[in-house]
């Protein structure tokens, strides 16, 4: 009788984990035209209420629509500034779209005349990538508080454990694009891609966050100016978070790439765009990047400068491998936003390991404000 129940138990565990739910059979479409939100949000609630398992996003060639407003608390009340909300619970729950993403390369407002090099001017709607792509059209009401909680796409909700305030265990995401909504009036967006400030661990794999159009037009001679929003395309988990492991993530278009603290592990992160592309509040435990590609940023790699979004500074200790980046200065065409400003700002001198530099053309500088306990060396 005890093996027959130990054998129940373990099936019903393994169930669990094995859950996997379709958004297409909770009401999803797929189309880019109906809103998905509230099926995705059914998926994404029976996960959670299997005990944890897996969201899976069937590839569809016009993406998911993310169109309901946000919402300030979830079922039970806790802050999260969502458009989907990733219930509490210390369980498992992953988010995973059909293939990997083809990463985004478009990161500047190509100007007429650059045909004679193989490329087209850029043009607002013609960001089209083979991607598992869930793209918000929702405007969030403007934050400008760096303290606030930002709105998202998608996120975690506040909790109780560690200063972190985690409310998840494990969130995973793979092979997913999460757009956020670029408002082509003001040239920025108000909303961030996904915020896992509150799970205790993260797993992020062939993913990108990104907005939901390129970055400029140049007929309109329209391109991102600098955002009054604390807006962030990734931002993880929160102090005295456990693992955070990072493989082929980019993000663009935000005011902060991303927002990091200790833990982090990445083989290969992307970044452009960006006013400050990799930002640490905090990394008392180690973290460690082995490739860093960032196009087009204002700050490749920055420590916070007080409160951010809840997260207080600390001491950060990483190690960068490799920084193969992309300037800006000498090119001469918009996003002026995004021309190099800083390779490091770190003001306060909180950054402790080292980071080599290479800019394969171009000025071929490294500006660095502050970093003195910092080893930086160029390739």
């Amino acid at each position: 009788m005890k093996n027959i129940i130990a054998l129940v138990v373990v099936c019903l565990y393994a169930s669990a984990w094995a859950f996997v739910a379709d958004v297409t059979r909770y009401g999803a479409k797929g189309d880019g035209v109906t809103d998905d939100t509230a099926a995705i949000q059914r998926a994404i609630d029976v996960v959670a209420a299997a005990g944890g398992g897996k969201v899976y996003f069937p590839y569809t060639t016009n993406g998911y629509l993310i169109a309901s407003p946000g919402r300030e608390t979830d079922s039970e009340g806790r802050p999260v500034r969502a458009q989907l909300v990733i219930p509490a619970g210390w369980r498992t729950i992953a988010f995973e779209g059909e293939m990997p993403c083809k990463l985004l390369y478009s990161y500047q407002v190509r100007p007429k005349g650059c045909e004679k090099y193989h490329f087209k001017p850029t043009r607002f709607g013609t960001m089209g990538m083979p991607n598992t792509t869930l793209h918000s059209t929702w405007d969030a009401p403007e934050v400008h508080d760096p303290k606030e909680r930002p709105w998202s796409v998608i996120a975690a909700p506040e909790g109780n454990s560690c200063n972190g305030l985690f409310s998840v265990g494990l969130v995973v995401m793979k092979n997913l694009e999460i757009r956020a909504h670029l408002n082509k009036e003001k040239m920025y967006p108000t909303t961030s891609a996904a915020n896992l400030h509150h799970a205790s661990r993260i797993v992020i794999e062939d993913c990108q966050f990104c907005l939901d159009d390129n970055v400029g037009d140049t007929e309109l001679g329209k391109h991102l100016v600098e955002n009054p929003c604390h807006t962030v395309g990734l931002h993880a988990s929160g102090d005295q978070n456990d693992q955070q492991i990072l493989r082929d993530v980019a993000v663009q278009g935000f005011k902060y790439g991303f927002v990091f603290g200790e833990h982090i592990v990445a083989d290969h992160l992307y970044v452009h765009n960006c006013e400050e592309a990799v930002v640490f509040h905090d990394s008392t435990h180690l973290s460690k990047i082995g490739m860093l590609v960032a196009q087009h940023n204002r700050t490749i790699l920055s420590t916070t400068r007080g409160v951010l979004f809840g997260n207080r500074p600390a001491p950060v200790n990483v190690q960068i491998d490799l920084l193969n980046f992309e300037g800006g200065q000498t090119t001469g065409v918009p996003p002026w936003i995004s021309h190099l400003k800083y390779g490091i700002y770190d003001p306060e001198n909180r950054l402790r390991g080292s980071i080599t530099w290479h800019e394969p053309w171009g000025a071929n500088v490294f500006p660095i404000e502050g970093a003195a306990k910092f080893k930086v060396r160029r390739f």
